[in-house]
């Protein structure tokens, strides 16, 4: 659990020159803990008018005609997938740089995941090359991650997908208010989860431009019933019916209260991410010019992270280290999929070059718009100060092979670590 801070910053709250960075920091103040009191009022605490407000409301932020609300991306992934009829026998293609929700989503409905490289250390998105040498008459869907928020290229992949009669699946979890985003395929999965642009705590979404698509996945995550409650009571109806199978996977009115202002705030906070992007990336380029920051060409994005690339040979665990001694977190994202031992077991001897490469070399630094511009030249200057020292000292570097993995702190810091832990 993350400590509790002793007084609740507000959101305008000014840069402290000493405080712990985070690598993310959910953004809650009065406005949400009045929502919430709001729903306990009155009395009524899943599935009613809040829940259908927040689908509606996030449905025109993103200029789609409706939405569906869960209790996470991974049960969007799940049900988009079980919607679309994918299952025993089917290939899905999946980028192995994502969470591992991703894959595990097809593993649900009874298919079977092939890992995709990335195109390259500066376009960490899926390789459509690698994609269409992985196809096969066995594949069935594509499943896009939106890594750290950018959006892929829409028509190149509608292209790839259209000709081989594939499903698009957005995998749209960093992506909350990215233009175009739920717009490049068959459906969109979104989370709210508490170190996304905004949260719920736990939630996700779903976006689709087939009305039938949406209303089986509204019927799916409500354990397959023709009705919830709130609907029995508005129409007088005594009874429901089940007549397909179902999970219990919807949002409550609690979450939706908290996605409702959350969702207000939404465009000036990613507004607040691609600032501070842009002085990470000219920080870097002057302070670091030996860190890769990838995305160069300034895809569309609403910057969830702020990944870059270490130099080669470079020791990460010892930088990790250095800049938490300065009370700056920083995190990995991501451990390939295809590399955790469950996959290795699973799928076995799979190698992804571009991937592991990048995999190798990533560190996730601190990005939140509770972050101002002093607190970016503080990361940069420590990062260049310890990769300095590193440089400096060649034979204390240990050879990459033997360096294991980067942890993200200390143990007797691991309270502060909760943020940056990825979830779906």
């Amino acid at each position: 659990m993350v400590a509790p801070s002793p007084l609740p910053l507000p959101r305008d709250a000014g840069s402290v020159p000493d405080r712990p960075l985070l690598v993310s920091e959910p953004a809650l103040g009065p406005e949400e803990a009045a929502a919430l009191a709001a729903v306990v009022e009155s009395g009524w605490i899943t599935m009613g008018p809040r829940v259908r407000e927040f689908e509606r409301s996030f449905a025109a932020m993103h200029q789609a005609e409706d939405a569906v609300a869960v209790n996470s991306c991974t049960a969007a992934l799940h049900l988009i997938l079980q919607a679309l009829g994918l299952g025993p026998g089917d290939e899905v293609l999946v980028p192995a740089l994502t969470f591992v929700a991703s894959a595990n989503s097809v593993l649900y409905v009874g298919a079977k995941p092939v890992f995709v490289d990335i195109a390259g250390p500066d376009l960490p998105l899926m390789s459509l090359e690698d994609a269409a040498a992985k196809c096969t008459p066995r594949t069935k869907a594509v499943i896009l991650v939106h890594f750290a928020g950018y959006l892929p290229d829409r028509a190149a992949w509608r292209a790839f997908a259209d000709a081989r009669g594939l499903r698009l699946v957005e995998d749209a979890a960093h992506a909350a208010g990215l233009p175009g985003a739920g717009a490049l395929g068959d459906a969109a999965a979104f989370s709210f989860y508490g170190n996304k642009n905004m949260t719920t705590a736990e939630g996700g979404m779903v976006l689709a431009a087939d009305a039938g698509l949406r209303e089986a996945i509204r019927q799916a995550r409500g354990h397959g019933m023709t009705s919830g409650a709130h609907q029995r009571l508005a129409t007088r109806a005594a009874a429901y019916d089940v007549t397909a199978l179902g999970w219990n996977y919807r949002l409550d009115e609690l979450r939706a209260a908290i996605g409702l202002v959350q969702l207000v705030h939404l465009p000036a906070w990613n507004e607040a991410r691609r600032a501070l992007a842009a002085l990470y990336r000219s920080g870097l380029r002057r302070a670091c010019p030996d860190v890769t920051v990838p995305f160069e060409a300034g895809q569309p994005s609403v910057h969830h992270i702020m990944p870059v690339l270490l130099p080669p040979g470079t020791d990460r665990q010892r930088v990790v280290d250095a800049l938490w001694a300065r009370d700056i977190q920083t995190t990995i994202h991501y451990p390939p999929v295809h590399l955790l031992s469950y996959y290795r077991t699973l799928l076995p001897g799979i190698r992804l070059p571009a991937t592991e490469d990048f995999a190798a070399r990533e560190l996730t630094l601190p990005l939140h718009p509770g972050l101002k511009a002093a607190d970016v030249e503080r990361v940069i200057a420590a990062l260049a100060e310890i990769l300095a020292q590193q440089a400096s000292q060649p034979g204390l570097a240990r050879a990459a092979a033997g360096a294991g993995p980067a942890r993200t702190g200390t143990p007797e810091r691991a309270a502060r670590l909760e943020p940056a832990e990825e979830q779906r």
